[in-house]
């Protein structure tokens, strides 16, 4: 297992096209699917976000059996990529499905919300954790992972920003007035690309890294070996805090600029500006982490989005260009510590295989997912229970306290996340020089065994 290969820019950008992809449905999901039930199909803000909730904690639990499935599957394609193929078809499909809003009784909404919304995100975990795995095993180089992971996630924010910035112009050229029609067909679009950009990330891709030929390893082993991982305990805290935050913080833009702010039409223009920071935030990602430690700088990014949530509380209603300025540059420096985050899983792979002589790449990606997608649940939970506390009622000029509510939702709670995404880090023991003594003994071991 050499550390030195290094890939070239087209499989990168490959790479980065299975997260455009991904993105395409999960921005979507996270920006405009509560505001999509609340306000479209007509479903009440308490029980989307018990819903959300629910069907989270239901896909969450599927990701760690469907990261061992990965691990066991062998194939002439390998082990992750064959998953691309396999399943970017359904996902397009349940993708539909979610936005679709047949004529039904209310507790009937209820339910073909809740089966529709299931299927979607079992359908994402089944390409998704696979997909994820992949990075892991494209090389071996701790340096080039972190590239890797920048391309991926600048490609995923421009699937984000296509999200953002063309979702309602799409939904009003598609509806012509009939919003719900107008969502189903925009999904729809958009998932017919999506499609296409899973089958070329599976060909523009090589597995590099395998499991060793003679692991047999159960479930249960597999489970115990992960819990002897301390990096890989670590991230799944700061996961769960981190999505938390941020998902509460991007469900409720929407909220914030239509009825804190009073710009409706700002909308559009408030979600993009966001998605650019994003994506510049990932682009600089790997130039910050070839000067500094990754682990310092990740802790360092999570203080400072802190403290543009905590800022953004004492920001007025008429500095609405303000507003965007620090949206703006939230998500770049929060999301300039994402692919740092997603190469350290690669490097507790590294760590548990060095340890334990188990390498088990989908389980760790799956398990971390895990945490990602509890914290996702919580954040949009958290979203529409707020919503409900403050008393938001749909489409009406809001009173004061849900105008304040909204504000503290938006700002002042996502802070508290970042702060203890920050705190948990610092427990973090993969330094950059320990990660690349581990790739160095493992590329040493797999010489003298021949595997």
């Amino acid at each position: 297992m050499s550390t030195s290969g290094r890939l070239s820019k087209k499989e990168k950008i490959a790479y980065g096209l299975g997260d455009t992809a991904s993105n395409i449905v999960f921005q979507t999901v996270m920006l405009f699917l509560t505001f999509f039930y609340t306000d479209i199909f007509g479903i009440s803000p308490a029980v989307v976000g018990t819903m959300f909730l629910v069907v989270r904690i239901i896909d969450a639990v599927t990701d760690p059996l469907m990261g061992v499935l990965a691990d066991k599957t062998q194939t002439r394609y390998g082990q992750y990529r064959p998953y691309l193929l396999w399943l970017a078809i359904p996902f397009a499909f349940f993708s539909v499905l979610a936005f679709t809003t047949p004529d039904l009784s209310e507790q009937g909404k209820v339910i073909y919300a809740f089966i529709s919304y299931t299927f979607l995100m079992l359908a994402y975990t089944a390409i998704n954790i696979p997909y994820s795995a992949l990075g892991g095993v494209l090389t071996a180089n701790p340096a080039e992972r972190v590239s890797v992971q920048s391309y991926r996630f600048v490609f995923g924010m421009l699937g984000g920003l296509l999200v953002t910035a063309l979702t309602i112009p799409l939904v009003s050229f598609f509806g012509q007035g009939d919003q719900a029609k107008g969502y189903q067909l925009t999904i729809a679009a958009m998932s017919v690309l999506g499609m296409v950009l899973f089958f070329l990330c599976f060909l523009g891709t090589k597995e590099r890294i395998s499991t060793p030929v003679d692991q047999r390893i159960s479930f249960g082993s597999s489970l115990r070996q992960l819990w002897l991982n301390e990096p890989w305990r670590i991230l799944c805290l700061a996961a769960l805090f981190l999505l938390t935050g941020m998902v509460l913080r991007t469900t409720l833009a929407i909220y914030y600029v239509k009825y804190y702010l009073m710009q409706e039409d700002l909308i559009t223009w408030f979600v993009t500006i966001g998605m650019i920071g994003n994506i510049l935030g990932c682009a600089c990602a790997q130039f910050v982490s070839n000067r500094l430690d990754k682990v310092h700088a990740y802790i360092a990014l999570q203080c400072i989005a802190a403290a543009i949530c905590a800022v953004s509380f004492f920001i007025g209603p008429e500095q609405w260009l303000l507003a965007c300025v620090l949206y703006f540059f939230w998500g770049f420096f929060l999301q300039m510590a994402t692919p740092m985050l997603w190469a350290k899983m690669a490097d507790t792979v590294d760590y548990g295989h060095w340890k334990t002589g188990v390498r088990i790449t989908g389980l760790v990606y799956s398990s971390i997912i895990f945490f990602i997608k509890l914290g996702l649940a919580l954040g949009g939970a958290l979203a529409g229970w707020l919503l409900a506390f403050y008393q938001y009622q749909p489409a009406v000029e809001q009173t004061a306290e849900a105008k304040q509510g909204i504000l503290l939702s938006f700002t002042l709670y996502p802070a508290i996340g970042s702060v203890l995404v920050a705190i948990v880090m610092s427990r973090y023991i993969l330094t950059q020089s320990r990660v690349q003594s581990i790739a160095n003994e493992l590329a040493e071991r797999a010489e003298a065994t021949g595997r």
